[in-house]
């Protein structure tokens, strides 16, 4: 199989299967009990808390370990709304978010909160004055995806962050699509609170992290979702993922060890890919080509559907959307926002490259895209 769909989810790297065995197998014990072998295993989530707080640059009693990058969004604003409530009950957040933060600002003003979705440019991008005008002297939180999972658009959220703090606003950012692909600095990029998920970077699924500040300019509070044990700084109560933790350690490990020259492999493959497809008439790049990510390229095929380009690459995995919709009929959201029309919507593929792609397998993906285009326009004339 040809796998050009790693922002849905990357292939787990066998250095991080190995890492995890042991605690799947004869290290089985409870991180949370007190003779030797549950000690053993609370080394191991020590140890791996410190790879990924190494990979993001915060201190490791910042992190909480989540079931993923949904529960993590799901902490960050409900806990936020929760706690900050006599501050205002007012968010802000963007139309081409994921739909776990749209889905979430979605329950909220169900419950008497108000947020404000902004609108983005054609090519994906916020216009940072809109961004400002938006927040208010009740805006409790300011929430904008560092990349986006369709394009791969990098928000300035450095900027945005600024703007937040300026009028007393927290600032969160889901940054499942960047962590183990960017360097990430959370203090540089001022983040409040940052969610992410291993299965992102050649880790496991099931795994992810929060990101909450606890340090100047903000210590964030937040008020639990999940309630029993106390476990992880009473935040996320259960008993700890301890294989999952090990490996999303590692491949945080991993990715910060060779991101820059991965980075620069994978770039010259996506350059590739989008060269030769951009060559077909009628088709287009939808997205910020400069503000974005390295490894992912969505493109618009004129007269083509999407699904049925899907259907006709046999043994090649791409995507038309975002992966947590895919069994949604509606098309990309995201791409609406972007001005797109629903039939253009339906005439988009996103390529997204990773660690494990080849210069092989861009070869036959750029063969057999062109074959399959050619053959869907010939049936509608």
């Amino acid at each position: 199989m040809i796998y050009l769909d790693n922002n849905a989810t990357t292939r787990l790297d066998p250095r991080v299967l190995e890492a995890m065995m042991p605690f799947l197998t004869d290290q089985f014990a409870n991180a949370a009990s007190t003779h030797p072998f549950g000690l053993s295993a609370h080394e191991a989530v020590k140890t791996a808390r410190q790879q990924v707080a190494d990979l993001l640059g915060c201190e490791t009693h910042e992190l909480v370990f989540t079931s993923g990058a949904t529960e993590a969004i799901n902490l960050a604003i409900k806990g936020v709304a929760e706690n900050y409530q006599n501050r205002g009950k007012h968010i802000v957040t963007v139309q081409t978010e994921h739909k776990a933060v749209l889905d979430v600002c979605e329950y909220l003003k169900r419950h008497r909160y108000e947020v404000t979705y902004l609108p983005v440019q054609t090519d994906g991008l916020l216009d940072l004055d809109v961004v400002k005008a938006a927040i208010r002297p009740d805006t409790m939180m300011v929430s904008v995806m560092l990349v986006n999972n369709e394009t791969g658009v990098i928000q300035p959220i450095k900027e945005i962050a600024q703007l937040a703090h300026e009028a007393g606003a927290l600032f969160m950012t889901d940054a499942t699509q960047a962590v183990g692909k960017l360097p990430i600095d959370v203090d540089t990029l001022g983040i409040d609170l940052m969610a992410f998920s291993a299965h992102k970077f050649y880790g496991p699924k099931g795994v992810g992290g929060l990101f909450i500040r606890q340090r100047r300019p903000n210590k964030v509070k937040l008020e639990a979702l999940l309630h029993g044990g106390g476990h992880e700084r009473g935040l996320r109560s259960g008993t700890l993922n301890v294989p999952g933790i090990v490996g999303m350690g590692k491949a945080a490990e991993l990715t910060r060890q060779k991101m820059q020259k991965e980075a620069q492999r994978i770039a010259n493959l996506q350059n590739r890919l989008e060269t030769a497809l951009l060559t077909i008439p009628g088709t287009r790049v939808n997205g910020n080509r400069e503000h974005r990510l390295y490894n992912v390229t969505n493109i618009y095929f004129e007269n083509c559907d999407s699904d049925a380009l899907i259907m006709g690459l046999e043994g090649m995995a791409v995507s038309n959307g975002s992966a947590c919709t895919a069994a949604s009929i509606d098309p990309s959201h995201v791409l609406l926002a972007m001005g797109l029309n629903e039939t253009e919507a339906f005439s988009c593929l996103r390529f997204s490259l990773g660690r494990f792609t080849t210069e092989d397998d861009i070869t036959e993906a750029i063969d057999g895209v062109k074959g399959v285009v050619e053959e869907l326009r010939a049936l509608v004339g």
